[in-house]
């Protein structure tokens, strides 16, 4: 769905109350299955806030750009991002199946990193040995057909020292229908260990429907990676419901990561004190396997920022 009244309509809510706004510079995206779970007359639905474009959009706010993870600097061939050692992502689609308002390539120039049937950016993966994983992110790589998809990863399956392919996805989220038999035996007949990284940020995202994908996607490393975000999860209390219920789906809370500073995506941030705050009640309630890292991505580490680490 594309249209902001359309989805308003559907959710029985109107466009005064929630600042709703079809002139954004970047498109509502969200799919039925996605919508079916949202409150009705509930302004406040933590999952309506991910997806509905808003006026505080077009708000100019000092010290967040198009760029703010410096990805441009990481390109090292069309569609290549090598930002840390052993690992490359490749942006294997230029499209997902939603566009979340907080998403940090809201800005990212795809059309200049489309890949062909051929993958020609696995010719820079091929050159350097020292790649042990592949990393497929978008976009969203599950937005390719299964024959496409089968291809791709069958084409990195070729490579020797690639040990590990990381699937980034949020479509078994958003339309867990797309977890297929066909997919599963995609995945599961590569030589290589499959990681699949999902995006969950509230526990209301996960009906029966998603709970029946990821059990058919158990055979492989579930990982979840989470967005703290403000109106959404910046509630101890949800932040602990979804990680019982990841894991009572089998999957393991992997981060959960400050948000990036995007043009556009200012209202939702969390400060710093305010998330270390929030990690600490979560580490006191969870284990410490079910307790995510909390963490931020600041351009030129070796790694992920650590701000907090799981509890004990």
């Amino acid at each position: 769905m594309t249209a902001v009244g359309e989805l308003l309509d559907l959710v029985g809510l109107s466009t005064e109350q929630v600042d709703a706004t079809q002139e954004t510079g970047f498109a509502l995206r969200v799919p039925r299955p996605y919508i079916a779970r949202m409150r009705r007359g509930d302004p406040y639905d933590p999952l309506l806030r991910q997806v509905l474009p808003t006026v505080q959009e077009s708000q100019s706010v000092a010290g967040y750009g198009v760029d703010p993870l410096r990805e441009s600097a990481a390109v090292v061939d069309s569609g290549l991002l090598h930002k840390y050692a052993g690992r490359v992502l490749l942006i294997a689609a230029g499209t997902c199946a939603v566009n979340c308002r907080y998403c940090f390539r809201r800005h990212f120039p795809y059309a200049e990193h489309r890949q062909g049937s051929d993958f020609p950016a696995l010719e820079g993966v091929r050159r350097d040995a020292t790649i042990k994983e592949v990393i497929l992110s978008g976009g969203d790589p599950l937005m390719l057909r299964d024959a496409h998809f089968a291809t791709l990863v069958r084409r990195i399956a070729d490579i020797d020292h690639v040990r590990r392919i990381r699937v980034h996805t949020r479509l078994p989220v958003v339309i867990p229908q797309r977890v297929t038999a066909a997919l599963i035996d995609v995945l599961a007949s590569l030589p290589q260990q499959v990681v699949i990284v999902l995006h969950f940020n509230h526990g209301n995202e996960i009906d029966a429907d998603c709970v029946r994908a990821l059990t058919a996607l158990g055979r492989f490393t579930l990982l979840n990676q989470s967005v703290l975000l403000r109106g959404v999860n910046d509630d101890a209390d949800v932040l602990v419901e979804l990680s019982e219920r990841l894991f009572a789906a089998g999957v393991l809370p992997y981060y959960l990561h400050m948000p990036d500073a995007v043009a556009g995506t200012a209202h939702f941030d969390v400060s710093e004190a305010e998330a270390k705050a929030l990690h600490r009640r979560m580490a006191a309630r969870l284990p410490g396997y079910l307790t995510p890292k909390l963490v931020r991505e600041t351009p030129g580490l070796a790694a992920k920022e650590l701000l907090a680490s799981s509890g004990i």
